[in-house]
């Protein structure tokens, strides 16, 4: 039997030809997004660019959202963690804080890193909470928990981060993405939590689940904020009034970290439809406090 020669003309013509899918997918992923860059601009030009006040700004409004159903058992899966707490390796380049409309670059970390090697560009939030202990924002060990205990199949072996303070959602969109995506599919990940850390964070992780469920990855977004939440309309999300930069648990609490993110993954399988479900992490944490367990 002969070998099947693919010209390497005809590879390149099917990664552009799947590129454009991206492109034309992104348009979607903001509806009316001719109406909000319009609204955008307008905000832009009233608006200090380093200032992180964000009255009146034109947060995305989206009324469906694509959906993409799990079709295997959550120990069998692999996951892909995406955060938007700005972290990054020491010694490599940080986020530019001070870019007009956010920094949409991101950085492909392994999941083995050190803590003590990562630093944040922490813009919108706290980031007192990540630097006692990053699980509180970027819970690779509480994950990495899950795996040895066959909680989830496999956490894939880097993680991506964003400085997830980005008022140009459009660019986002159209620039981060589309990049993003080949990363995560590179990895074959079957499955992506996202992890916002700031009020603005919600909306563009919200955007980033709703671009990578458009290309058939299912996605479980964490939140704290529930209007942006539930503007932007991620597939999926698990909410809980948690605080800003402390999103996946507060620091140096274990078992809070172990819960919200347990709730949140377990909601992976059985959601058929686009929805925001209530965690009931609070009400569980509050008995532990009155019982003096924290």
């Amino acid at each position: 039997m002969g070998w099947l020669f693919v010209p390497f003309h005809r590879t390149i013509s099917s990664f552009a030809f799947e590129q454009q899918l991206q492109r034309e997918k992104a348009v979607e992923i903001i509806e009316n997004i001719n109406d909000w860059r319009e609204r955008y601009r307008d905000w832009a030009r009233a608006h200090d660019p380093a200032s992180d006040d964000l009255d009146d700004y034109p947060f995305v409004e989206n009324r469906r959202a694509p959906f993409t159903p799990l079709r295997r058992a959550l120990p069998l899966l692999n996951l892909a963690l995406v955060s938007s707490a700005g972290a990054y390796i020491d010694g490599t380049e940080p986020f530019d804080a001070k870019a007009p409309g956010g920094d949409t670059s991101f950085r492909e970390i392994p999941t083995l890193v050190e803590p003590a090697d990562l630093r944040f560009v922490a813009r919108g939030y706290d980031p007192s909470a990540v630097e006692k202990d990053i699980n509180a924002q970027i819970p690779l060990r509480r994950l990495f928990e899950f795996e040895d205990n066959n909680i989830i199949g496999r956490l894939v072996p880097a993680f991506w981060s964003f400085c997830g303070f980005i008022t140009d959602a459009g660019r986002f969109v159209d620039h981060a993405l589309p990049r993003l995506i080949e990363r995560i599919k590179r990895y074959e990940a079957q499955a992506v939590l996202l992890i916002p850390a700031s009020r603005l964070c919600h909306q563009t992780m919200g955007l980033a689940a709703r671009f990578i469920e458009a290309a058939g990855i299912p996605t479980m977004m964490i939140a704290v904020e529930r209007e942006v939440t539930d503007s932007v309309r991620p597939p999926r999300a698990g909410f809980y009034p948690g605080q800003f930069g402390a999103v996946a648990g507060q620091p140096n609490w274990p078992e809070h970290q172990r819960r919200v993110l347990d709730e949140a993954l377990r909601l992976l399988e059985p959601m058929s439809e686009p929805d925001v479900r209530r965690l009931s992490v609070d009400l569980e944490t509050e008995v532990e406090l009155q019982r003096g367990e924290k």
